[in-house]
């Protein structure tokens, strides 16, 4: 009778789809967030041929591929690390879940010390958010970025100090996955950011 309760139980978490109302909700998020960061790109597209000639304050000149890739090369290896936490939770490993998230949100911290850098390194050269269409386009683009890869260093912080509490068990792996979609998302936002904002070349 518990286990049929049980079993009750874990199926009224689930929707007709036979996905969980918390994975539904996320993805639903996920897909309305995708529509926002579409927009800021389409955005910087659109203005992008203006962009060429604006006396030594343009992407040819200031943008830095290499350390930018550096990054970018970073931030990937943070979903790896988030991979491995999420298959240490799954087969019961509370301290490797915690070793490996840890190492993804430093991962993390990485790459926004690294952006914020740029940062400073732009600002230092007399780009500004104001100063011109560039400006306003990358500053605007990257910053909602660095602050949901804000969001997601918070969120998996959150997680190992519940999992120290015992909060996180491996029966409860699904709030790990669903971090998961979320970093893994603002990965791949930053990919597609990184290769129209950086790769693709300026006339």
């Amino acid at each position: 009778m518990a286990a049929a309760d049980q079993h009750s139980g874990h199926e009224g978490h689930h929707t007709t789809t036979g996905i969980s109302h918390n994975k539904l909700l996320m993805w639903s998020f996920l897909a309305s967030d995708c529509m926002f960061f579409g927009s800021l790109i389409m955005m910087y597209m659109v203005y992008r041929p203006e962009m060429t000639d604006l006396g030594g304050l343009g992407p040819n000149d200031l943008l830095d591929i290499p350390f930018s890739s550096l990054m970018t090369f970073v931030l990937l290896m943070s979903s790896l690390a988030f991979v491995l936490g999420l298959s240490s939770l799954q087969r019961g490993n509370e301290a490797g879940m915690r070793i490996w998230l840890t190492t993804t949100a430093l991962l993390g911290l990485l790459f926004l010390g690294g952006e914020s850098f740029e940062y400073m390194k732009f600002y230092g050269e007399g780009l500004s958010i104001g100063e011109n269409i560039f400006g306003t386009a990358y500053f605007v683009t990257t910053g909602f970025h660095k602050i949901h890869v804000g969001i997601g260093v918070i969120w998996l912080l959150g997680i190992v100090a519940m999992s120290y509490r015992g909060r996180v068990p491996k029966e409860r792996s699904e709030m790990v996955e669903i971090a998961g979609l979320y970093w893994h998302f603002v990965d791949i936002v930053w990919i597609v950011i990184f290769t129209f904002i950086f790769l693709v070349p300026y006339r």
